[in-house]
């Protein structure tokens, strides 16, 4: 099983960037579940989003304590807490202009993306979850990259899909090189 632990605010679609991780993995034939855990739900406070994908249906709806990936939605949360957990050989995918972060595991792959630039450029405000999706992807091909741009397309919750789409595009293309 592979898990995902997202780290936001609230209003930035940390939970949406969790489920749309989950639609793409079932849309490659697997199985996913994403949920949110929220302490005091107001837009700004810290949020967690998970994602776990397997093979096989999944049965244990606990929060991710030992993951393989992380992804930190904004760079006000790097910090020593986000890689609680993180598997030696994980991804670390952040927000941020930073090229390293010292509280690393040694074995962690660090992925850095200026997310809110790329934002900026595309949907005209700073909401970053899809392009960060398109990074986390580009670092760990947990799932194929058509997958997940078709569950940007089909979620009815994603507003502006087109745009969203041509961000995680462009996330994923900035990533890969």
């Amino acid at each position: 099983m592979i898990s995902i632990r997202w780290h936001g605010r609230g209003g930035q679609g940390c939970f949406t960037a969790a489920r749309l991780l989950g639609a793409a993995a079932v849309n490659a034939g697997r199985y996913a579940l994403a949920f949110p855990s929220f302490g005091p739900e107001r837009r700004g406070a810290p949020v967690l989003g998970f994602t776990r994908i397997d093979d096989a249906p999944i049965t244990d709806r606990s929060e991710v304590s030992e993951c393989d990936g992380v992804v930190v939605l904004d760079d006000t949360l790097l910090n020593d807490r986000a890689v609680v957990g993180l598997r030696p050989g994980g991804w670390f995918v952040a927000n941020t202009r930073l090229s390293t972060v010292p509280f690393l595991p040694e074995g962690v792959r660090f992925t850095a993306l200026d997310a809110w630039e790329l934002a900026r450029q595309i949907l005209g405000k700073p909401i970053v979850n899809t392009a960060m999706l398109g990074a986390l992807i580009a670092a760990s091909n947990v799932v194929p990259v058509s997958d997940a741009a078709k569950a940007i397309e089909e979620d009815p919750g994603v507003k502006q899909a087109e745009k969203n789409k041509a961000l995680f595009l462009k996330a994923w293309h900035q990533v890969t090189g």
